[in-house]
């Protein structure tokens, strides 16, 4: 029980616990409860994807996952509105139609670094104009953690 003392360390298989996960409902309790916490700093891929994409990071909108369905569009639109660079996270099944609504609300010319598998033996970024990422996605089949990178800074 946290309440007399004990320590409790919550931990995930990829990520940060708390980022684009419902690991923020715990530290949400723990602060309701006014359990102390301490947070030590590790992993999350879209750090390193940032740094490698080539793209401006002086000023950035992580924004993870897209909603499913519904707002999906309106997110996006939010997001075209936005100048500076976004980051998102996607799963390989949906990467091809994420990309395509990227084009869609971002513009053709639109540059977008996608990296997958970071700190894996796989690890993978491609870098170009949507319209080449589209093409590099659709040629072979993608598998892992994806975070996009939208140079929306304009």
């Amino acid at each position: 029980d946290l309440k007399s003392g004990q320590n409790v360390a919550i931990i995930t298989d990829a990520g940060t616990p708390g980022i684009s996960d419902p690991g923020y409902l715990l530290a949400k309790a723990g602060s309701d409860h006014h359990i102390e916490m301490i947070c030590l700093p590790g992993a999350t891929a879209f750090v390193p994807a940032l740094v490698v994409s080539g793209l401006p990071n002086n000023e950035f909108l992580f924004a993870g996952f897209l909603p499913q369905k519904k707002g999906r569009q309106t997110k996006l639109k939010q997001l075209a509105e936005e100048k500076k660079t976004i980051v998102l996270y996607e799963s390989p099944h949906k990467i091809n139609t994420t990309l395509e609504q990227i084009k869609e609300f971002f513009g053709e010319e639109t540059k977008v670094s996608l990296s997958r598998e970071i700190s894996k033996k796989f690890e993978e970024t491609k870098r170009g104009t949507i319209l080449e990422l589209i093409e590099f996605s659709k040629s072979k089949t993608l598998k892992g953690e994806i975070v996009l990178i939208v140079n929306n800074s304009i």
